[in-house]
This record gives C-alpha cells, structure tokens and sequence, in this order.
C-alpha cells in the first residue's frame, strides 16, 4: 500500500508495504551497522532539526542537539522496541526530549540574566520584563507538554514540532485515525489544564 505525504511541500510516497523504514534501519544500527546508521541520518535529519530548531530557536544549539540526538540513536538502538511503535516517532521523540533538556538547562542562566538586565536598565523594564514573560511562557507549555501521557505526547509533537498533518501522524503511527484525532483533542484539553487555562 502506498502512502502519500506532503512533507514541507514536497509529496513523499511510502510502500507501507514494506514496513517502517526508519524501524528497519534502527534495528540495523542495533546491530552496529554504520551504513545504516548514515541512511537513517540522511533519511530523518532534516525533520528531526526542524523539530529541535522549533524548540530550541537558537540554530547552533539547534545543531549541537541534533548530534546529541543521534548519539543517543546510535548508542540506544538496541532499547528500541518496534512493536511498541513507529521508528520515526521513537526519534522524534528523542529529539523532543534533547530539545527541552537543552532549553531547561540553558534556562536558569537566561533568567538570570534577564533579571540583572531588567535590574539595570531601569527605565526600559517593560521591554525586558517582556521578553522574559514570553521566554518563561515557552517554558511552560514544554513543561505541561512533558507531563502529558505517552500517547498524546507523541501525537502532540509529530503535529506541532513535526508538522505532520493527523492523516500523516496515524500513517506515521499505524494507528487509526479517529484515535489519532481524540488523542490530540484530549491532549490538548489535557495541557490547557496543565497550564491553568480553560477552554472554549
């Protein structure tokens, strides 16, 4: 069966037939095999730093994420357990969780920054005060993000970090549609409550 996705404009064509080719390429990598290793980066990386980089912002820490994001492929290939999910999704998900790692470790340093900026500069605080608003906001949602379920995590992400598009997310996922759409639904519900806002 072929699947079709527009990704970023350019329209992919997947035989389903064949399986998840990320996952074939994971367990290769398992088993040490470089040239696997090299097609799957070839294969994903675009995506996965398009991931971080909505995340992170900052491009050369973007960058530094994605090594630290294939690293990790390649030392932990051996945990990835294709009968619990979609190869493409085991990797995003590693990546989303480098990103926020990297955006909560750089964050303390940030604020503190920030608070001896708005310290100094006095007259200016409203302009400073806000960019810390909004840099902790960026925070929060990550926060509320990481404490959702598993399920409604992935689907989160692959939409909104991924860009996948919900018939993609269950072609990506082999799971059905309509769970695809509750779990974003429920999620989503799930985050605002996370974050301490009510909904429509």
């Amino acid at each position: 069966m072929l699947v079709e996705m527009v990704i970023d404009g350019v329209e992919v064509v997947e035989d389903g037939s064949s399986g998840d080719l990320a996952a074939d390429l994971i367990i290769r990598v398992a088993d040490g095999d470089q040239r696997a290793f090299a097609e799957l980066y070839d294969l994903l990386s675009p995506r996965v730093f398009a991931l971080i980089l909505k995340v992170v912002v900052n491009r050369s820490q973007s960058e530094e994420v994605l090594q630290e994001v294939f690293l990790e492929i390649w030392q932990s290939a051996s945990k990835f357990a294709p009968n619990r999910g979609q190869g493409r999704s085991w990797i995003f998900t590693i990546a989303h969780r480098r990103a926020v790692d990297r955006v909560r470790s750089s964050q303390s340093s940030t604020d503190r920054d920030m608070r001896v900026g708005v310290r100094d500069l006095g007259g200016e605080r409203d302009v400073v005060q806000e960019a810390v608003e909004s840099k902790l906001e960026g925070e929060r949602v990550v926060a509320a993000l990481s404490a959702l379920p598993e399920a409604q995590q992935e689907a989160l992400i692959l939409a909104y970090y991924g860009g996948y598009s919900q018939s993609e997310i269950a072609a990506l996922t082999g799971v059905a549609l309509g769970t695809i759409k509750t779990r974003m639904r429920d999620g989503l519900t799930r985050l605002r409550g996370e974050m301490g806002v009510s909904g429509a």
